[in-house]
C-alpha cells in the first residue's frame, strides 16, 4: 500500500488531528481488530476505554502499537438494531460512498425488507443502488425493476445476471478508486457472486433451496476487500432480520412523498386510519398511493419509536451507560 488515499484517507480525517498513525478497519472480532496501513494488515487491541462493540468495519483509527487510541469521525455510519430481543446497536459499515441492496428476480424479493435497507442508508446518508440478481430466472425481469425503483424518488436500480454479465462494468458508475461500496441483503441473493466480481475473490457460492428461494450463508463476517477496479467493498452477512432504532430521519428520507402528503390532512397528529380529513387516506382512495406502502411506512415508524425509547430508557438506567 503506497499510501493512505488508496485506503481511502482524505483531508477530513486528516483534519481531526491526533496522536498515532491512522490505519484503516478491515475485520472486526470479538477481541482484536484488523486493520489496514501502508505496511499492510496489523493485528490490534482496542485501548480500555473502548470496545470492540465501538468499532465497525471500514472506520478509520489512529493506533499507538498495537493499540487503538482513537476512532475518528465517521462519514457515514450503517447500523441497526441488533437482532434480538436486546436493545443493542449492531455497526454494520462506515465510512461508505455506496450502499448496493441486493435481493433478486424470485420469491426473494421482499419490497418491506428492502425498504428497510433503504432507510439504513438514508439515515447514513448513503447513496443506495438497489441490485437485482437472477434476471435470466425470471419471466419479467422488468416488471422487478419497475417495483423496486417505486419504493423510492430517484432510485438507482441495476438488473443483472450476476454468473453471465459484465457485473464490474454495471455497477461501475458507484465503483472505483477512492470508493467504498458495501452489499447488503438476505442469504442466497447472489452478494458473494458480485462480490467476487467486483474483487477478483474466489469465495464458495451455496446453492439455494428450491421451494422457497432462500440460500445459505456464505459470507459469515464484515471484511473491508480491494476491489479489482480500484476502491473497497464490504461484504455483510445475510440479513433477515432488519431492526430499527434511531432512524426517523431516514425512514421520513425514504416516504418523503407520504410525509409531505401528510402535511395536507386536518389534524397534526393525525394516524391516517379512520380521523377526518386525512390527506393520506384520501391519497389512497383516490388511487395515487399504494394502501401497502403506507402501512409499511407507519409500521416502520412505529417500530423505530418504540425502539428508540426503550433505548433511550436504557441509557439512563443505573449501570446501562455506554462505555467510553
Amino acid at each position: 500500500m503506497d499510501d493512505l488515499t488508496a485506503l481511502g484517507w482524505g483531508d477530513d480525517f486528516a483534519r481531526q488531528g491526533g496522536a498515532g498513525r491512522p490505519l484503516r478497519v478491515s475485520a472486526v472480532h470479538r477481541a482484536r481488530l484488523v486493520a489496514l496501513g501502508p505496511g499492510g494488515a496489523e493485528e490490534l487491541i482496542p485501548h480500555s476505554s473502548l470496545s470492540t462493540g465501538e468499532i465497525a468495519v471500514g472506520d478509520w483509527v489512529l493506533a499507538e502499537g498495537p493499540v487503538v487510541m482513537t476512532v475518528l469521525e465517521r462519514r457515514s455510519l450503517l447500523q441497526r438494531k441488533a437482532a434480538g430481543t436486546g436493545l443493542a446497536r449492531q455497526l454494520i459499515a462506515a465510512n461508505l460512498d455506496c450502499l448496493f441492496v441486493v435481493s433478486s428476480c424470485n420469491a426473494d424479493f421482499n419490497p418491506g425488507r428492502m425498504e428497510r435497507f433503504l432507510v439504513l442508508a438514508a439515515q447514513a446518508g448513503v447513496e443506495p443502488v438497489v441490485v437485482l440478481t437472477k434476471a435470466d430466472q425470471a419471466d419479467d425481469p422488468e416488471g422487478f425493476r419497475s417495483r423496486a425503483a417505486g419504493l423510492a424518488r430517484d432510485l438507482a436500480v441495476v438488473v443483472l445476471d450476476a454468473k453471465r454479465g459484465d457485473v464490474s462494468g454495471a455497477l461501475a458508475p458507484w465503483t472505483g478508486p477512492g470508493r467504498t461500496v458495501a452489499l447488503l441483503g438476505s442469504s442466497g441473493v447472489g452478494k458473494t457472486t458480485i462480490a467476487n466480481a467486483l474483487t477478483g475473490g474466489a469465495a464458495a457460492v451455496q446453492d439455494i433451496r428450491d421451494d422457497d428461494a432462500k440460500g445459505r450463508h456464505t459470507t459469515t463476517g464484515r471484511y473491508l476487500v480491494a476491489m479489482s477496479g480500484g476502491g473497497w467493498l464490504i461484504d455483510t452477512p445475510g440479513m433477515r432480520e432488519i431492526q430499527l432504532t434511531d432512524a426517523e430521519e431516514g425512514i421520513l428520507a425514504l416516504f418523503d412523498d407520504l410525509a409531505e402528503l401528510a402535511t395536507g390532512c386536518k389534524f397534526s397528529n393525525c394516524r391516517h386510519g379512520g380521523e377526518p380529513g386525512c390527506a393520506v387516506k384520501a391519497g389512497v382512495a383516490a388511487g395515487a398511493v399504494a394502501a401497502e406502502r403506507v402501512a409499511r411506512w407507519q409500521k416502520l415508524l412505529e417500530e423505530e419509536r418504540a425502539n428508540s425509547e426503550k433505548l433511550a430508557r436504557s441509557r439512563k438506567a443505573p449501570g446501562k451507560g455506554r462505555r467510553r
